[in-house]
């Protein structure tokens, strides 16, 4: 595919910027597809066919991912319009629906989140890594200013973790446009003679994008799109293979908000003035036991240990996990099994741990005394005692693998190999 000049009032160099952003995390000559949303709006369609030139360039395959919402009666033309230009780009194309009753209140957040959903677990059937949004520089300005009025929307960031979990595990989100303008975009696909689609509720006033959008109508973007906290977002963080996380009490606000969702292995951050009130208490040297977002704070002296909250397996009690031969499951979002065999869940240690063995009782004593009961153990067609490892499964700890992705230790694909899976019957999960 040939794509036109990029002319002088569209944006000159756009064509190679968006290529070198690519470039700079996507593997060349792979057979894993990278992914892409596309929703039929100017900015999709305008990064459809940049992704489509660079791939069809780089030997690299496209997989258009197109979500219908079921919430404006002309969503399924827009849907066959995204497949149309998608197989028109030389890219595969699958839609996805939204289906079910939408909720009365919160419609816009349930609807992304849905959107992210059924993208991630759709990127992870076809074996992509790495699935491209079209946000811009307005976006960005947007989102601050949604930000500014109290809205709890996180900031938008060039390379990031998938925002749903477990379904977006092993997934990064690029954003190869978010340095750009929705205008220029829209200059260089007329200039293409480019078709994409306006949805009305872009300037719909009833929602909070839409009054951001027209309230910053006419101005130029000055936004900073990596977050405007000072020093790497890993420093004093260390995690350890038993699913806990050691801090420093100097630890930054991203870094240590990443802990707690990882750690507690939910997928919503903390409140700010939470998470804020719990940096002070830390700064300030406070010893104190804490919970918050699921996880377990203990603080005594230099050491702070994050661990995941056993008393919130009681409250939210979990349905026995059953493993499906061959087939990956992920437990309180923390730990990954694969079972070889039938007959075998996955249960909380709490309430069983003195039916362990002393040999599983001496392990699992090695975790601080507030988060063994979070602890997974095996249970054998009900017939047997709970055992914390089984050469018959596979055991895969999700903490450490999730919180290298949200701190920014991976900046390529070539980071995004997955760890290889523990046979839990070696069980040396624990610090010795």
């Amino acid at each position: 595919m040939q794509l036109t000049r990029d002319g002088a009032a569209n944006g000159s160099g756009l064509t190679a910027r968006v290529f070198a952003g690519l470039d700079r995390r996507l593997k060349w000559d792979e057979d894993r597809p990278v992914a892409l949303a596309l929703s039929g709006g100017g900015d999709s369609i305008a990064l459809l066919r940049l992704a489509a030139a660079w791939a069809s360039g780089r030997g690299r395959p496209l997989f258009a991912l197109t979500v219908d919402h079921g919430l404006n009666p002309r969503s399924d033309d827009w849907t066959r319009f995204s497949g149309e230009a998608a197989r028109a780009m030389g890219a595969d194309w699958r839609a996805l629906a939204w289906n079910g009753e939408k909720p009365t209140t919160g419609l816009t957040a349930a609807a992304r989140a849905a959107r992210h959903r059924l993208i991630a677990q759709a990127a992870r059937e076809a074996g992509a890594r790495v699935v491209l949004f079209a946000h811009t520089a307005d976006d960005v300005a947007e989102a601050d200013l949604m930000r500014a009025e109290g809205s709890t929307l996180g900031r938008v960031r060039e390379w990031s973790p998938a925002p749903v979990w477990p379904e977006g595990r092993g997934l990064m989100l690029l954003r190869p446009l978010l340095g750009e303008r929705r205008e220029t975009l829209r200059a260089w696909l007329a200039d293409q003679a480019a078709d994409w689609i306006d949805d009305p509720a872009n300037v719909d006033p009833r929602f909070g994008r839409s009054r951001a959008r027209r309230a910053l109508a006419g101005t130029t973007p000055d936004v900073e799109t990596e977050g405007v906290e000072n020093g790497s977002p890993h420093a004093g963080i260390s995690a350890s293979p038993d699913g806990t996380v050691r801090v420093a009490r100097d630890a930054g606000a991203r870094g240590l908000a990443a802990v707690l969702v990882c750690v507690g292995g939910g997928a919503t951050p903390p409140r700010g003035d939470r998470l804020g009130r719990l940096m002070q208490r830390l700064r300030v040297g406070e010893d104190f036991a804490a919970t918050l977002c699921g996880a377990r704070i203990e603080a005594n002296g230099e050491a702070v240990v994050v661990m995941r909250e056993a008393g919130e397996l009681v409250r939210r009690a979990p349905s026995p996990l059953v493993l499906t031969p061959g087939v990956e499951a992920v437990w309180d979002g923390r730990f990954a099994f694969l079972a070889r065999t039938p007959g075998w869940s996955v249960v909380p240690a709490r309430g069983r741990l003195s039916a362990l063995s002393a040999a599983d009782r001496t392990m699992i004593g090695t975790l601080p005394a507030g988060t063994r009961g979070a602890f997974p153990v095996l249970i054998r067609n009900a017939e047997a005692g709970p055992v914390l490892a089984n050469p018959q499964v596979e055991r895969r700890e999700l903490v450490s693998e999730r919180l290298s992705l949200a701190l920014d230790e991976t900046t390529h694909e070539h980071d995004l190999n997955a760890p290889p899976w523990r046979k839990a019957a070696e069980a040396p999960i624990f610090r010795a």
